[in-house]
Order: structure tokens, then sequence, then C-alpha cells
């Protein structure tokens, strides 16, 4: 008798990942506020992250089972006309590397929700980085740093043909 192949990448599992990259920056102290999606308003003074999926493609396969990359975004915020303009980057910039420290430091986030591993160095492609830049919400310019957070996800879909014989 064949077991059936069960795939990893369910609502819980991308509940607990999404989870886990907001506790990640909620904990280290450097925001005001982490929301897990994109803000509908300008964020308030001070530091704010954010945090959505940006895309999701297969990676590697065995011989039933195909895994895969979720490709999220943390976008840290800040006003553009916060004072002092000099403690602007350096703020934003703290922030940035503590996550990339924390995601670093969990790179299997425990694999929670399938995870094999953050691809710090980007074995699937695209390696964790991140881009500084402006964005314009509700009318005021925020300063940013946009990290793309690759996750390398097991056992995401089943491999089958609806092929008959």
């Amino acid at each position: 008798m064949t077991m059936p192949v069960i795939s990893n990448f369910n609502e819980a599992a991308i509940s607990t990942i999404f989870d886990k990259i907001v506790s990640h920056a909620a904990t280290l102290g450097y925001f005001d506020s982490v929301l897990g999606h994109e803000p509908k308003n300008a964020p308030g003074n001070g530091v704010s992250a954010a945090v959505w999926v940006q895309s999701i493609r297969p990676y590697g396969s065995g011989l039933a089972i195909t895994s895969g990359v979720l490709l999220l975004h943390v976008r840290i915020y800040t006003s553009f006309l916060s004072q002092p303009y000099d403690a602007i980057d350096p703020n934003v910039l703290a922030a940035t590397s503590a996550l990339i420290g924390a995601y670093s430091g969990d790179f299997d986030f425990g694999g929670d929700g399938g995870v094999r591993a953050v691809d710090l160095l980007g074995m699937s492609g695209t390696p964790l980085n991140a881009q500084a830049g402006y964005v314009e919400i509700d009318r005021k310019i925020m300063r940013i740093m946009t990290i793309s957070l690759p996750v390398m996800v097991n056992d995401m879909w089943v491999q089958g043909s609806s092929a008959n014989g």
C-alpha cells in the first residue's frame, strides 16, 4: 500500500512563516509598529516595518513533491522629515542590520512551516538583501529599506500526472 504524499505548504504553514517574520521584527525593539501587510496609510513617527509576499516559485524536487521559494519583502519605514535628519539613514540601517542578523541567526525558523532555510547567500537564485529608497504614502515621503527575504520551503506541492495511460 502506498502512502499519499502530503504537501507542507498550507494555510497553517503560511501563517507560521508570516508569524515568525513579524515576530522577529517585533521583538527587536527597533520598531514602533510591525504590520503583516503593506500599510494602507503612512506609518506614524518613528520607525515601522511591514511584511508581505512578493513572489513564489518552485525550486527543486524529489520524485513526488516540489519544494519552493517564497520571496517576502520586509520594508522599514521612517518619515523623510524625521529629526534630526542625520539620524534617518543610521536608524533605518540599524533596524535593517538587526533584522538581517535575526534572519541569519534563525535561518531555518526551527523548521516551522516546512522552512528549509532563509536563502542567505542565494543558492536558489536570490540572496537575502536590502535596498534603500523612498516611497510616498498619504502625501508623505518615507525613507525606506526593503529587505528581500527568500524563504526556501520543503515539500510545497505534490507532483502528479493527470494523463490517463
